[in-house]
């Protein structure tokens, strides 16, 4: 009776094989483990702004206004078109009836266009916001500022912020809009001076337009 066939591995070629497998494990490990950890991501230091003197019981509000992280302590009865102004000093938002019909006031907090002046600054807590002032890049005006400009779109100027940042969240979600969709995007917005045209004409040439005839 003949012997049976070997397998192609003795024990001492398993074992050869196993002890190779073992350190090869351990020099991966050891280089794994004299890998430098990442370094953590830098937290932003907040620009701590207020109270102001005299002013009622206050509550810290941390908001990011034009990329910079803000911890305002403001009155909780206080819109954020107050603390925007009173207590940031950014005034190119403007107050003018108060009550949310003029539009004004409009700023974008979290890419949509809201009334400051019916939010109430602690409801913008933890949220990204953009001004006015906050479209400029090095104190040059960006691409709608320019239009608007360029147009004629600005007389007494005083709602030319709520119109710009009117627009602005227009352009962000439609590149290309309608002279229907850009007025209907601006109709909560009022023009003293009653430019409408001139104001649509500029964010249309802004979006890459020609002005309507």
């Amino acid at each position: 009776m003949s012997k049976p066939t070997r397998g192609r591995y003795s024990r001492r070629t398993f074992l050869k094989g196993a002890g190779v497998t073992a350190a090869a494990t351990t020099a991966v490990s050891c280089a794994t483990t004299n890998v430098a950890p990442a370094p953590p991501a830098a937290i932003p230091t907040a620009v701590r702004v207020g109270p102001l003197p005299g002013a009622p019981v206050t509550a810290l509000t941390q908001v990011t206004v034009n990329g910079t992280l803000y911890e305002a302590a403001v009155d909780p009865r206080w819109t954020l078109a107050e603390m925007l102004r009173d207590q940031l000093g950014l005034t190119g938002t403007k107050v003018g009836c108060d009550r949310g019909e003029c539009g004004s006031c409009t700023v974008i907090v979290d890419g949509k266009a809201v009334l400051s002046c019916l939010t109430l600054a602690t409801e913008a807590a933890g949220k990204q916001i953009t001004t006015v002032e906050g479209l400029a890049t090095g104190g040059k005006l960006n691409g709608l500022q320019q239009a608007f400009w360029d147009a004629g779109a600005v007389q007494c100027g005083f709602c030319t912020p709520g119109m710009l940042m009117s627009a602005t969240a227009l352009l962000a979600t439609h590149p290309k809009p309608t002279e229907d969709e850009i007025r209907q995007a601006l109709s909560g917005n009022l023009c003293r001076c009653t430019g409408y045209r001139k104001i649509v004409e500029g964010v249309l040439v802004a979006s890459g337009q020609p002005p309507r005839a």
